[in-house]
């Protein structure tokens, strides 16, 4: 797992790039990632002023697609200056000035980060579980983070490329429930279909 400093890197890059040509840069796990995650909350009748938490915004992109889809309580934390600051010329460009943007390390965060009634991770969670130093400690502070930011009966959006459904599961036993599983793409490798990509919806208990 690359340190913060080779994130920051990664991100002064994509900065210099949408400086240079306004184009925001990687979207990590793509279109079809944000797609599933707003028609899910547009399914379950998700009121449009319900607070929302990016846990790891990256370039906000997220974000930008939620205030487009009417969404209004928007806070996007990620633990690289970079990244929000990129973040915010997105937020800049696209004219959605209401889309809080916090640096924040979700592992220890800080006291105002709470109440919110949907938390959701792409790719965050894979990032920290590869940490070398303490990787399994990392995970448990993860899930005592997001029940410290996510109220009792809060919605916990998960995208995951590492982890199967079944270690989501087992990580987030405690404290959570699963709700359902949101349909992703399949890959076929000699002949067996499996998921490149895990989404699952979790309520707090």
């Amino acid at each position: 797992f690359p340190p913060v400093s080779s994130w920051d890197a990664a991100y002064e890059r994509e900065l210099q790039t949408f400086q240079d040509i306004g184009d925001a840069g990687e979207i990590w796990f793509g279109e079809e990632s944000m797609v599933r995650i707003i028609r899910w909350l547009e399914k379950q009748k998700v009121p449009l002023d319900s607070s929302v938490l990016d846990i790891g915004t990256g370039n906000g992109v997220l974000l930008i697609e939620l205030a487009k889809s009417g969404y209004t309580n928007l806070t996007g934390i990620d633990y690289s200056p970079s990244a929000i600051q990129l973040s915010d010329k997105v937020r800049e460009k696209e004219g959605m000035s209401d889309i809080k943007l916090k640096v924040e390390d979700f592992l220890a965060p800080s006291a105002e980060l709470s109440g919110f009634e949907i938390c959701i991770d792409k790719g965050t969670f894979d990032a920290i579980s590869l940490n070398p130093d303490n990787a399994v400690g990392k995970r448990k502070q993860y899930v005592r983070s997001l029940c410290s930011v996510l109220k009792p009966e809060g919605f916990f959006l998960i995208t995951s490329c590492n982890w199967t459904k079944e270690e989501l599961l087992n990580e987030f036993r405690e404290g959570f429930e699963i709700l359902e599983e949101l349909p992703t793409p399949k890959f076929c490798f000699g002949g067996r279909i499996g998921n490149s990509v895990t989404a699952l919806v979790f309520q707090r208990k």
